[in-house]
Formats: structure tokens, C-alpha cells, sequence
């Protein structure tokens, strides 16, 4: 397991080739394709999916559909995971596993072994824990021999579950998602030893006040850190559609993740990222990509990105928020749609290029009251100060990467970094 402890020696960082994909929502039934799988519809969704130029997609396995009891994880569910990645294969497309599922587009598909008559705590309870350690290890084993299996993501933003606003939160402390978060990653590395197992939060992780799930644990355990990038957390509703923070957001926290990594090369992967209904209109989707991406891809470090979604969700399903039903590369019934297109176009542009930006020479310090715990995370949310000048920074033409106070006057850490100028909060003028 990697966990990023030990910090790497300055040098330039290694040449990358941009990764681009989609998280895979099938065309019928969405995730609950998993009780009525059917082969040819996931190899014409694979079709329309490569057919965009694009290289890898994430992959979503409901756990009480796999593990429905604690010590019965099902063979044939297995079975399937696995034909879906060789699927993929066939169509030159690279998979990585999600597997606590978990939370997907508001619904929460928790094992009925851990709720209401067996209610136990899913980061906390001996037998919950071990029982999830197996079902993790299980599937990258399954696919531990595939070529084309990056590594598994422990679940989906699953520290929604850990904290409000969740309506029935399972509360742990900091320390206890720290053991679990390294738990699970090594259960992914014995399945499947070398991949590039990772962890994947929403945002209260890096602007929430006291929550469990931390950026450190973000920034330092597994293979990379993923963010997830959505402007409908006041972001867009602070400064619109085009704003220069909402069309940077996702360079932000790319930007923002990096002042906790240990190692200054560590890979960051653009992991989920869409375009919201009504804050971005389906009219301007292609244009937001657009700017997003560019914006995204101006960040050095940056593995990949992966957009959320592949394919609408089908109106036929009821009770999603509206905004999930058009959030996808491509229609229910496949065609292209222009951000379908907009991704298609920078795919073919950066194919086989090298990805090396122009280092951040400029940062931003930001002091969250202590790196470990960051009990004061919220100035990096939208509205916090220190969100606000770094994108009042931006707008006026600097590439402001990130540094935690307690490193901004250290020699060394700048140095490895490429850092050459600091500045602080109350260096950037209100409204600037």
C-alpha cells in the first residue's frame, strides 16, 4: 500500500500521459443493472464510451447486491464484475473498481447486515470492518490478473456516511477514519498487489469543520489523491456560471490537495467532475467543460480526468434530483451530446502528448489551524477567505498553487515544489 509517508527528493517530475475517461452509468436500469445483467447492453454502452476516444472508466459494483450477507459475497455478482472489465479490454478501456457502494447520485446502498435490527457502525464495528476488508480484497483479486485493472477506490464517497448532513450518521473520530481508510487499502493490496489503490471523499473532507474523513488522509494515503469537483456547493451560486471560480473549482482542489501531499509529484486524479442543472444549463454544458478541463489541465501533477457521467440516467427511473437525469457524455439512448463532444475533441488533442505545465511558482498559504486535524477547513470552502483570494489570485492571471502556513518558509519543501514566491491571505485585496 502506499501511503505517501516518506517525502521524495526534489527532482522533476516524471513525464505523464494524460488519462481521460468516464464513471460508467449503464443506459438500463442505471446501477441496478447489476440484478438483471445483461452483457450486450454494458458492450454497447463500452461502445459508445470508446467511441469518444477515451481510455479508462470507473465502475460501480452495489455492495448489498455483491455482499448481502456479511459471510456471503456473491460468486456470480463476481463473475459478472469481471466480464465487464473484459469487456472493457475489448474495447481498449481500462477499469478501476469502486467497491463500497455506498452513496451514488443521493441514493445509499448500504447491506441490510448493517442497518435497522443489525444497525452497526460501518467504520467502527469489529465484524462490519472485517467483513468489508474481504469483500474488497475479494474483488481485486478477481481482477488482479486483468491487464487493463487499474486498482480499486474503497467506495464513493463513503465519508458522507461518517458526519452531517447525513440524516443518521455512523460518527467516528479522526483517528478512527484514518485506521479505517489504511484498513481497507491494504485489503485492495492484497487482492491485487501494485495497483494503484485509492480512496475518493466528497468535499466536506476539505471544507468541513470537524469532519472525520481529513485532506491529510486525502493528500497522504493510497496510490493518488482523488477529487471530486462539483459546483453546486455554493461555488456557483456565490459567482455564476462563468465566474472564475467556478470554472477553476477543480483546478482548485487539485491545486489545494498538493499543500498536504508528502511527495511533490504525487498523481492527482481528477476523478469525478460534471456539469450541474440549473447552476450550468444544458446549453452552456459544453462550454463549462470546456473551460474546466483547460483549467484543469493547466495543473502539473494531474493523472487524468474522468467525468462524471457516461450516459443520462434514463427518465423511466424515478425520484433522482433533477440535475442527475442530464449530467452524462452521452444520452440514454447513446448519442453524443456537446460535452460528449467537447471531451472527445481535447482526448484526440492530447493523445500521446506529454502532460508537463508550467510549474505553480507562485503559492497561496493556507492556515487551517494544524495539517492533520485542519480544524478550520472551512476558509477553504466557497465564501472562506481563503477560497476567495485564491480565486480572486486567479482571475488576475496568477497560477497560485497552495502551502500550508507551517511550510511556507520551508526552504526545502519550497524548493522540491518549485515554489518561489509566498503569499498570504492578507496579501490578496477584498474583492481583488
Amino acid at each position: 500500500m502506499h501511503d505517501g509517508n516518506a517525502a521524495s527528493a526534489p527532482g522533476p517530475a516524471p513525464l505523464r500521459t494524460l488519462r481521460f475517461g468516464a464513471n460508467y452509468t449503464p443506459t438500463r436500469g442505471w446501477f441496478h443493472h447489476w440484478l438483471d445483467f445483461d452483457l450486450d447492453e454494458v458492450r454497447a454502452d463500452l461502445d459508445s464510451i470508446a467511441g469518444l476516444g477515451l481510455d479508462h472508466v470507473r465502475v460501480f459494483p452495489l455492495w448489498p447486491v455483491f455482499q448481502p450477507n456479511r459471510t456471503l459475497i456473491r460468486p456470480r455478482a463476481v463473475e459478472q464484475l469481471v466480464a465487464l472489465a473484459d469487456a472493457a479490454a475489448d474495447r481498449g478501456l481500462d477499469v478501476n473498481v469502486d467497491g463500497l457502494q455506498g452513496h451514488l447520485s443521493s441514493f445509499d446502498f448500504l447491506p441490510a447486515w448493517t442497518g435497522t435490527w443489525h444497525r452497526r457502525n460501518i467504520f467502527s464495528d469489529p465484524q462490519v470492518v472485517a467483513g468489508q476488508e474481504e469483500y474488497l480484497r475479494t474483488l481485486a483479486a478477481a481482477l488482479a490478473d486483468r491487464p487493463n485493472f487499474l486498482g480499486m477506490t474503497v467506495g464513493n464517497e463513503i465519508n458522507q456516511f461518517s458526519d452531517d448532513p447525513h440524516p443518521s450518521p455512523d460518527r467516528i473520530t479522526r483517528e478512527q477514519a484514518g485506521r479505517w481508510l489504511e484498513r481497507m487499502l491494504a485489503a485492495c493490496e492484497r487482492g491485487a498487489p501494485g495497483r494503484m489503490h485509492l480512496h475518493a471523499e466528497y468535499d466536506a473532507a476539505w471544507y468541513q469543520d470537524g469532519h472525520p474523513f481529513t485532506v491529510a488522509q486525502a493528500a497522504r494515503l493510497g496510490a493518488a489523491t482523488a477529487v471530486h469537483s462539483w459546483v453546486f456547493n455554493g461555488t456557483a451560486q456565490r459567482h455564476g456560471r462563468t465566474g472564475t471560480a467556478t470554472e477553476h473549482h477543480a483546478a482548485y482542489l487539485i491545486e489545494l490537495s498538493k499543500a498536504w501531499a508528502r511527495d511533490p509529484h504525487r498523481p492527482v486524479w481528477l476523478q469525478e467532475v460534471g456539469a450541474p442543472a440549473p447552476l450550468i444549463g444544458p446549453e452552456h454544458a459544453a462550454s463549462f467543460t470546456e473551460a474546466t478541463v483547460a483549467n484543469a489541465l493547466d495543473c502539473p501533477g494531474l493523472w487524468g480526468v474522468t467525468w462524471w457521467c457516461s450516459h443520462d440516467v434514463s427518465r423511466e427511473l424515478a425520484d433522482f434530483p433533477e440535475l442527475e437525469y442530464g449530467l452524462g457524455l452521452l444520452t440514454n439512448d447513446r448519442r453524443t451530446k456537446p460535452a460528449g463532444e467537447v471531451i472527445a475533441r481535447i482526448t484526440e488533442e492530447w493523445r500521446g502528448r506529454e502532460h508537463r505545465p508550467a510549474v505553480r511558482s507562485t503559492a497561496l498559504a493556507v492556515d487551517v489551524g494544524g495539517a492533520e486535524s485542519a480544524p478550520n477547513r472551512s476558509v477553504c470552502a466557497p465564501g472562506g477567505a481563503f477560497f476567495e483570494a485564491w480565486a480572486a489570485l486567479t482571475a488576475r492571471g496568477v497560477r497560485p498553487a497552495v502551502v500550508l502556513a507551517e511550510l511556507a518558509e520551508d526552504a526545502e519543501h519550497l524548493a522540491a515544489r518549485g515554489i518561489t514566491e509566498v503569499l498570504h491571505v492578507s496579501d490578496v485585496p477584498a474583492g481583488a
